[in-house]
């Protein structure tokens, strides 16, 4: 780090640090060698599943571990044990896996251990904090939801905890509604706006929200479209809010809209003169005038307005220069080519 000064290692410090990176390797090749034995000869005992443990610790991306493990619990644990019991190992794991995650939080493996042991928990009694009398499954469900908001807390964009997330209130036995959710998801972009995992769950939630006329859909949608202008404002570099704003547009969005989103963008282009979003925003928009009202506006006017955006993009994005050409090379509605 700078600023930091080096302090240098001895020969001898060294060399026994390299001793021991050598004995860890061993040690953790020679606990591989002996799973994967137990797992060739179909080891289903509690010892090869005690190895598992250990293995996973150090190497939780070992998938092939992982599902040993699940085979050794159907095979050999759950057969003689009570649901109480089965229960409990489940929990143990889950409590393993809460661990893994928090050294790695994006490790797709350990997430999807986490779905099984939920979709194995067996039906039976426990007590809520209330004392109500509740089922083992209602119980992990609430839990896993807790579990995933302290994880959205510590990364609020790790897509890997939104798409659990979503999972998790798709499956829990005393649904979540849908409105409530929402709400969550604007706390998390309110938070940051260049939260994209919370943008895709809201526009998830409103398709749905919208389709079954929980939401009313005009002024829900105004609601919307103050809230990604906000973002726009706020960090014009930002693609997440552009992405969002996108789909809130749609591909069919009526000729006022269209304007009236335009005029706000060209504001903010004014303002930031060398924003690519507002200006590919323009060039994309302005593109569906031609396409959709091409017989209600000045074709020539606006098919210049996006050769000139087009000619800017190339300048100030070289890398896309060819992407910006095949756009202008496009054909429109009325056949004509900018």
């Amino acid at each position: 780090m700078h600023g930091v000064q080096r302090v240098r290692q001895s020969a001898e410090a060294v060399a026994a640090k390299k001793l021991r990176e050598q004995s860890k390797i061993r040690e953790y090749l020679a606990l591989t060698d002996e799973v994967l034995a137990k797992k060739a000869a179909e080891d289903w005992s509690r010892e090869a599943l005690g190895l598992t443990t250990r293995l996973l610790q150090i190497n939780p991306e070992f998938y092939t571990v992982w599902n040993y493990r699940r085979n050794i619990l159907l095979r050999g644990v759950f057969p003689e044990s009570s649901p109480a019991e089965i229960n409990d190992f489940l929990t143990d794991d889950l409590s393993m896996t809460t661990l893994a995650l928090k050294m790695h939080p994006k490790v797709y493996w350990i997430w999807s251990h986490r779905r099984w042991c939920l979709e194995n928990v067996p039906d039976g009694p426990g007590t809520d904090a209330e004392g109500d009398i509740n089922g083992w499954r209602k119980i992990n469900w609430e839990r896993e939801l807790f579990v995933v908001d302290k994880m959205l807390n510590a990364d609020s964009r790790n897509f890997h905890a939104w798409s659990y997330r979503r999972y998790v209130l798709a499956r829990m036995p005393d649904a979540r509604s849908e409105t409530a959710e929402l709400a969550y998801t604007t706390r998390k972009i309110e938070a940051n706006f260049s939260n994209f995992s919370a943008w895709h769950q809201r526009s998830k939630l409103l398709t749905s929200l919208w389709g079954s006329g929980k939401l009313e859909y005009s002024k829900s949608k105004e609601e919307e479209f103050e809230l990604v202008r906000n973002a726009m404002y706020t960090d014009p570099n930002d693609q997440s809010a552009w992405i969002y704003h996108r789909w809130l547009m749609g591909a069919g969005a009526d000729k006022e809209v269209l304007e009236r989103e335009i005029a706000v963008i060209q504001e903010l282009l004014d303002e930031q003169s060398d924003s690519k979003w507002c200006m590919e925003s323009l060039v994309h928009y302005k593109r569906l005038l031609l396409q959709k009202h091409s017989s209600m506006i000045d074709v020539g006017k606006v098919t210049n307005d996006c050769r000139r955006l087009l000619r800017e993009l190339r300048g100030i994005d070289p890398a896309r220069q060819r992407r910006y050409e095949d756009i202008g090379a496009c054909s429109i509605a009325d056949h004509t080519m900018f």
